[in-house]
């Protein structure tokens, strides 16, 4: 039973990142498909890019709340009599439910299997399970964006720097953690630069788009 249960939050938290927050918002109020314009993700940053800014915070804000609703709701629900005879501890299920949410948000079931890059779902479920991490790379992702005007850059440099402030405030005392939340950060830091993979040859031929400043040519 306890394997169900298990089973059963993966795939409900799977399926809450699934939730094509952009692809659905173009269809209701603009009558367009996100992904047929701008880069073609399916993400806040794209829909920011081409239905606005308040377009594009609602999306950015319901994608991290489908991170943070799998660590804090789905991975606590108590759905079978044998719940209590848990698979893995709290902390390793609480990872399992948030990185399947990230899985879900790139590679949606109800869009084809094409979401976003998960930076926003992966940022919600940072933000319950290391919130001082979060904070520290949150700036990192900001001072990138404002450095660079790359949204991109942004996420690729909070992803490198994530497991860097884990380990590094974990090893100060400034955060103790137990073995699973210490290094998950490498594996999902991995997740999100492989979602970048074609951003990361955009930047290196200084093609990528800008949010501000300068623009660079239509890619």
């Amino acid at each position: 039973m306890a394997g169900l249960h298990f089973a059963a939050i993966l795939l409900l938290s799977y399926l809450a990142g699934s939730f094509p927050t952009s692809i659905l918002v173009g269809k209701i109020f603009f009558k367009k498909d996100i992904r047929d314009f701008g880069s073609g993700n399916a993400g806040g940053t794209n829909t920011v890019r081409v239905f606005g800014w308040p377009a594009g915070v609602a999306v950015i804000l319901i994608d991290i709340a489908k991170g943070s609703a799998a660590v804090l709701l789905i991975a606590r629900l108590p759905l079978f009599d044998g719940m209590n005879a848990a698979l893995l501890p709290p902390d390793v299920t609480a990872l399992c439910a948030g990185s399947a949410a990230v899985v879900g948000h790139i590679w949606t079931l109800f869009a084809g299997f094409r979401g976003g890059k998960g930076v926003a779902t992966a940022a919600g479920m940072i933000l319950a399970l290391y919130p001082l991490p979060f904070v520290l790379t949150l700036a990192v992702f900001v001072l990138t964006i404002v450095i660079t005007g790359i949204v991109s850059a942004g996420s690729l440099a909070a992803a490198v720097s994530f497991p860097v402030i884990v380990f590094v405030l974990h090893g100060s005392g400034t955060t103790v953690l137990s073995a699973p939340l210490l290094w998950f950060p490498v594996p999902i830091a991995a997740l999100i630069i492989f979602s970048h993979r074609t951003n990361i040859r955009r930047l290196l031929r200084g093609e990528e788009k800008r949010m501000f400043g300068k623009k660079k040519r239509r890619e």
